[in-house]
């Protein structure tokens, strides 16, 4: 008899956040693409390390977190928080090994190679070092502040992520002392890298200095009368994850502007010092930091690699860059079309960034001038400083409009920026919640009330993304604009709840965490597994930025075992192992990494034939399903439908920018080399938009 398969086994999962470092993998792969631009090139360069700095930021520092109060913090996969923190250390080492073997080896001589140049101090002439003391002199030694290091002047508490260096000094001070160690830290200020003046290059050439290399050549300027016998740059990394106990503030607006004052200033999870820094000054660094060895990468380059994005704005090279593009429209969205009689014919589909956002920012301004519009009411999460979306909110708030926001001040990393839009809100006259204490409000949703012939209509967009009009050009998303009646009270009793708090009436059709959009999304899965018990074609396909919920993952197991065929197209983590005999060989995981940041979340299932697909806010992860508000809204339209199944068939047929997921938690590039055509699923889709336009 064979013995029944545990799905709780820990060897049937993979670990979240190996798995998320290898995303970040996958993405320095880009800049090894010869098929991408070699300024786009450099830019995935950037992110890569963008996005390991927020991995410390928050993940590590949690895992730490986790370890000092005494939490086992053990997911799935049952690996402990120590466990997970020298994994990490281990994988975390190779990663940032390539990506400055990737800049040092491959990059800057390929730059080179195109007259771009970042010159390092042995290629200065002189010339160019009368130039750069010039510019030290005049730009960057008024505002730098060393500090040397004594009992008056202790190892300084350093901003977050900053650039620093640490100088060996040799010789007197002012005092007749000696002197050891001093610390200088580049204000956030000054350009890290600097151009030359276009005469010192050849016509069509480009030069620039690392502000690191300009501070190292003039060190020596800023210590009067003492020998600066060796200096070095190196970089902290803080714990930045806002720590808010949402039961014990009675006012959330001002406990989180409070508690951002603090974010550059928490506490200290990576070190990075320059490679060539001698190992006494390591040592001394890293007992100052508070430091595992673990934690501690030696760099052969600049501390932040995510600073030389600015050779992309710098460099006017439209052939070392992507092509530009522009957003269609759909038939009956233009801005000069009244858009509420255009949505009242029938649903519109937009698939961003294929398609603009331009129809959402003109739907509110057309509702803040219309006479018959009566409220509006949105969420925001993430909108940018300066949106167009908030200056037609206030807008309509001015006009008298009953305006109602919910900001989500929680919103990581954009919670300045979402203080200071509430508090524009507020003052416009607009009704401004924060919405559930312990709960983040991510879904998507706009609802405007109009007076028609004496009845009130309601015109509602829901998407899979923000309200943020400048990653609308670079992440896939999709959103939906109706004016179906049961969606419409569906969205308007989510608004009522959460500004409420009362309690959510049946949903008409929209699935909502925290209530029934796991429950929802579970038993959609088992049904699948009912039709593939019983004969019939049976299929799962569910596009996302993560897979982590243990109980979906044990969910896509059964359906594998039972015959249903999964196809999981995750941007990011994963902790499903596909592959597993006897459980996971009906499942395939791939990711797609391309010019665009995939985000769509859309969930299909095949259901005998009567093929249901939704989208929502949410990804299958805990914190999705279970402690944030979320929506998932149906596809109704039967021509919509079928557009978003031949997007995904589009994205499993990608042989040009999918990776495979192997059991062992790697990714392998799919290879289309010996295939009859080259796919790729975000060109096809620009190319199809524009053969609209």
């Amino acid at each position: 008899m064979q013995t029944p398969i545990d799905l709780n086994s820990a060897d049937l999962f993979l670990n979240r956040e190996l798995s998320l470092l290898e995303f970040n993998w996958r993405v320095l792969q880009q800049a090894l693409d010869l098929n991408v631009p070699l300024l786009e090139r450099l830019n995935y360069l950037c992110i890569s390390s963008t996005n390991l700095d927020e991995f410390f930021e928050v993940r590590v520092a949690g895992l730490i977190q986790q370890i000092e109060i005494g939490d086992p913090y053990l997911e799935a996969d049952q690996i402990s928080a120590q466990e997970a923190l020298r994994l990490i250390a281990q994988r975390a080492h190779e990663l940032v090994e390539e990506q400055y073997s990737v800049l040092n080896e491959v990059l800057l001589p390929e730059l080179e190679n195109q007259g771009i140049q970042v010159m390092p101090r042995a290629m200065w002439t002189q010339e160019h070092s009368e130039w750069l003391k010039h510019y030290f002199q005049e730009e960057i030694l008024p505002i730098l502040s060393p500090i040397g290091l004594d009992s008056a002047h202790p190892f300084p508490r350093l901003l977050n992520k900053s650039l620093n260096f640490i100088v060996s000094l040799v010789g007197k001070d002012a005092f007749g002392r000696d002197r050891g160690y001093a610390i200088l830290q580049a204000p956030r200020a000054l350009p890290r890298v600097i151009q030359l003046p276009s005469e010192m290059c050849e016509p069509g050439q480009y030069r620039f200095v690392f502000l690191s290399s300009i501070i190292h050549a003039f060190a020596e300027d800023l210590f009067f009368g003492m020998k600066v016998k060796g200096c070095y740059q190196f970089r902290v990394t803080r714990n930045s994850d806002l720590a808010i106990d949402t039961e014990e503030t009675s006012d959330l607006l001002a406990t989180i502007a409070d508690e951002l004052t603090h974010r550059n200033y928490g506490d200290e999870v990576r070190l990075e010092i320059a490679h060539n820094c001698p190992e006494d000054m390591v040592n001394f660094l890293r007992e100052q930091c508070g430091m595992h060895q673990d934690n501690v990468y030696l760099v052969n380059g600049p501390v932040n690699l995510s600073r030389l994005q600015a050779l992309h704005s710098l460099v006017e090279r439209s052939d070392l860059k992507f092509k530009p593009f522009t957003q269609g429209r759909p038939g009956g969205m233009t801005g000069d079309v009244d858009l509420f009689a255009s949505i009242k014919k029938h649903d519109y589909l937009l698939h961003h960034p294929y398609e603009s956002f331009g129809p959402i920012v003109d739907l509110i301004k057309q509702a803040a001038a219309d006479s018959s519009v009566l409220a509006i009411k949105q969420t925001l999460y993430r909108t940018g400083a300066s949106s167009p979306i908030v200056d037609a909110l206030v807008a309509a708030a001015h006009a008298g409009k009953e305006v109602t926001v919910v900001v989500e001040l929680r919103a990581r990393f954009d919670e300045e920026a979402n203080v200071a839009l509430a508090a524009k809100l507020q003052e416009a006259g607009a009704h401004v919640v924060y919405g559930i204490v312990g709960y983040k409000t991510h879904a998507k949703m706009l609802l405007i009330l109009r007076r028609e012939s004496n009845k009130l209509r309601r015109y509602v967009h829901l998407g899979t993304g923000n309200y943020h009009r400048s990653t609308s050009r670079i992440y896939t998303d999709y959103g939906l604009l109706t004016c179906d009646k049961h969606i419409g009270e569906d969205v308007n009793n989510l608004f009522i709840q959460l500004t409420s708090l009362g309690k959510v009436p049946k949903m008409n059709k929209l699935l909502h965490a925290p209530f029934t959009l796991h429950t929802g999304l579970l038993e959609r899965v088992e049904r699948e597994i009912e039709h593939a018990k019983n004969g019939h074609p049976a299929h799962i396909i569910m596009k996302v930025n993560a897979v982590v919920e243990p109980e979906m993952v044990q969910a896509f197991y059964r359906a594998s075992m039972a015959g249903v065929k999964v196809d999981l197209i995750v941007r990011g983590i994963c902790t499903l192992k596909p592959g597993v005999e006897g459980v996971s060989e009906n499942i395939q995981v791939r990711s797609i990494i391309g010019r665009f940041l995939e985000h769509t979340r859309v969930y299909y299932f095949h259901n005998n034939g009567e093929q249901e697909v939704w989208c929502g806010s949410a990804d299958l992860m805990k914190r999705n399903l279970l402690r944030r508000v979320e929506t998932a809204f149906p596809i109704e339209s039967k021509k919509l439908r079928q557009r978003i199944f031949d997007d995904l068939q589009l994205y499993l047929a990608d042989n040009s920018q999918a990776w495979i997921l192997a059991a062992d938690g790697r990714y392998k590039r799919v290879d289309h080399t010996e295939a009859d055509e080259t796919i790729s699923a975000q060109t096809q889709l620009l190319e199809a938009m524009a053969a609209t336009i």
